[in-house]
């Protein structure tokens, strides 16, 4: 695969994102629909795919101490301006949250599940006294597939299917192999996206070991090895910074992250780790920068093949390619990196999504530790073998075997995850 290929698939697949990506492309999709009609709003609708409700309903949004689908919808319709994409929410204000209350306060608004088989799926529409619009968004957080006004089509676009932006004859040629001698040799001036994600991401962790965000799950982990009940070791920095990082961003936090594949969660849990290690070890800039780069490119390997939503957590996608950046790290050769891998995906692989909150920061944190923890292993020439459970002789096959499994082996688990969260 050519080096530059690699460096348009980091292009399409690195973005920054404010706030949980399912609440921002609901906000999106109403603040898209309201920019197409005039008038006073008499209504919004909102319906959305299991998974995008699990995501939305409980999770903070930035800057806004309300939450949920509706909320969502309204604050976007309120307020947003469709021209920031995934940035929607930068620049909101608690007037703003005020509008969108009002609007929830006075029943305009309501949200419901939709008869759809998409697992990205979001239906807003919006009446004003004056015209009606509806926008479709799926498969991927910003892809607008629909604008109807009136019930006429306004817009027919997007893409059908693309759990990932990269088109399928760019990942084709993608393997481990490729990513690994890619990280190696890129030149540096071409990675500045890379820089950015560790710019983005180490603010958000540092503000979460700070401030006071969800479950202080981060903090905490970093207090205890200060009262020393905790080591100050490699898996413990890489916990808590990445921890930290999710905790701030599941509560609110008015930070930017670099997602990865359409996750702001996993960009963290892709990045963190890793800078955490490389500050622990002492390691040079520039190789902290190349493990980053190969941590991302690893995870967009696999969540090209895993999909954006699924029944199964997707930051333990992120957690296979710290674990192979941390060899790195340590000095560890392209093999060790694949049986970091190997090992990863046999520890983590059954962890489920129920739904996007302040808990995420716990599967954060086990996704950090089991990425050390699995590279240690690596290093020591220890690795899962093929008699055991769906781990093959060769990487790539293992990764398959996880990505059906989060495909095809989940969709009963996936709507029981989302019936007993609405039972609440």
């Amino acid at each position: 695969m050519g080096k530059h290929k690699i460096l348009t698939v980091l292009e399409k697949e690195l973005v920054v994102a404010l706030g949980c990506t399912e609440p921002v492309a609901i906000c999106l999709a109403a603040a898209t629909a309201k920019s197409y009609v005039n008038g006073q709003i008499q209504s919004i609708t909102v319906k959305a795919s299991g998974n995008i409700i699990k995501n939305a309903k409980s999770v903070g949004i930035p800057g806004m101490s309300a939450k949920g689908l509706e909320f969502a919808a309204a604050l976007g319709a309120a307020a947003g301006d469709p021209e920031k994409k995934l940035e929607i929410l930068d620049g909101l204000t608690m007037e703003d949250q005020q509008s969108a209350l009002t609007l929830i306060e006075a029943g305009k608004v309501t949200a419901g599940q939709a008869d759809s088989p998409k697992r990205l799926y979001i239906e807003v529409i919006v009446e004003t006294d004056q015209k009606t619009a509806k926008v479709v968004i799926s498969d991927n957080h910003s892809n607008i597939t629909l604008i109807e006004v009136d019930g006429k089509a306004v817009y027919l676009g997007g893409c059908e299917n693309i759990g990932i932006q990269t088109d399928e004859e760019e990942l084709e040629a993608l393997t481990i192999d490729e990513i690994y001698e890619w990280a190696l040799t890129a030149d540096l001036n071409d990675l500045t996206l890379i820089k950015k994600s560790i710019e983005l991401n180490k603010r958000i962790g540092l503000e979460g070991l700070s401030g006071d965000y969800g479950l202080n799950v981060g903090k905490t982990i970093k207090e205890n090895v200060k009262k020393g009940i905790l080591s100050d070791d490699l898996a413990t920095v890489a916990m808590s910074l990445a921890a930290a990082g999710s905790d701030a961003r599941m509560a609110g936090s008015t930070l930017p992250v670099m997602a990865n594949t359409g996750s702001g969660n996993q960009g963290i849990a892709v990045t963190l780790p890793v800078v955490a290690a490389a500050e622990k070890l002492q390691v040079s800039e520039e190789k902290m920068i190349r493990a980053v780069a190969l941590s991302h490119l690893i995870t967009i390997h696999i969540k090209s093949k895993f999909g954006r939503l699924s029944a199964l957590c997707g930051v333990t996608a992120a957690g296979m390619g710290a674990s192979g950046a941390i060899v790195y790290l340590l000095d560890g050769g392209l093999q060790q990196i694949k049986a970091a891998i190997q090992n990863t995906i046999g520890n983590v692989s059954g962890m489920i999504c129920d739904g996007a909150k302040a808990g995420c920061a716990m599967k954060v944190s086990t996704c950090s530790n089991v990425a050390v923890q699995s590279a240690l292993l690596a290093l020591n020439h220890q690795e899962i073998k093929s008699t055991d459970g769906f781990i093959h002789d060769d990487v790539e096959k293992s990764i398959e075997s996880f990505c059906k499994l989060g495909n095809e082996g989940t969709k009963q688990t996936d709507d029981l995850i989302l019936k007993l969260m609405m039972e609440k």
